[in-house]
Parts: C-alpha cells; sequence; structure tokens
C-alpha cells in the first residue's frame, strides 16, 4: 500500500510561486508512476502535470505549460510540482496521485491507483 503526502500549499498573489512536493511511503517509488491533478470548488478533478518513473517523460495540461513543472528525486521518494507566475484560476487543491503499473500513466486520472490527501493553493488577484 503506497501513502502519498503531499506539502507546500498556501496563498500567494498573482504572479507568484509555490513548490508542492509529494512524499511517498510504502512502494518502491522508483516504480511508480505520479501525476498531480488539481480541483476548485464546483469543478471537476483536472489533470496538471505526470512524470515517468525515471523522470524522463513529462506532461502538462495546456493550461499550464511553461509555467509549472514536474520532477522527482527517487533518492528522497518525492515528486514536485514548481508553479510560477500563478493566475487566480489556478487555485484549487492540489493532489498527487500514483500508479504503480505502467512506466507513464498521463492524464487519465483513472490509471492512478493512490491518491494523497492534497494541498491547498489559493491564488489572489
Amino acid at each position: 500500500q503506497v501513502q502519498l503526502l503531499e506539502s507546500g500549499g498556501g496563498s500567494v498573489q498573482a504572479g507568484g510561486s509555490l513548490r508542492l512536493s509529494c512524499a511517498a511511503s510504502g512502494g518502491t517509488f522508483s516504480s511508480l508512476a505520479m501525476g498531480w491533478f488539481r480541483q476548485a470548488p464546483g469543478k471537476q478533478r483536472e489533470f496538471v502535470a505526470a512524470i515517468s518513473w525515471s523522470g524522463g517523460s513529462t506532461g502538462y495540461a495546456d493550461s499550464v505549460k511553461g509555467r509549472f513543472t514536474i520532477s522527482r528525486d527517487n533518492a528522497k521518494n518525492t515528486v514536485y510540482l514548481q508553479v510560477n507566475s500563478l493566475k487566480p484560476e489556478d487555485t484549487a487543491n492540489y493532489y498527487c496521485a500514483a500508479d504503480p503499473s505502467r512506466y507513464y500513466s498521463g492524464p487519465d486520472y483513472t490509471n492512478y491507483h493512490y491518491w494523497g490527501q492534497g494541498t491547498q493553493v489559493t491564488v489572489s488577484s
């Protein structure tokens, strides 16, 4: 059983930056495809970014390309999401997710077996 714990959320002004972290335990982290999703109140869960086992493959939602960067440190069992140039529409609860069965899982949330509790990002204008 894999446990995921997000951290790093907060309240920032538009244009600001945050670094979200997701620490994994209970599994072989280097064999987990990882992803970040977000959900705002009243809206559906939305794909943000994904990364493969090795970090060699990454993917992003069009809405965050050029502003967000996903990375991972397999020695620390942690995946990161650097979020820059934040906009009010980025306000949401950000979740990390893990898939133990694929090298890279992409934007389909049904591929992911394990989910964290989320970390809130609030961007004011």
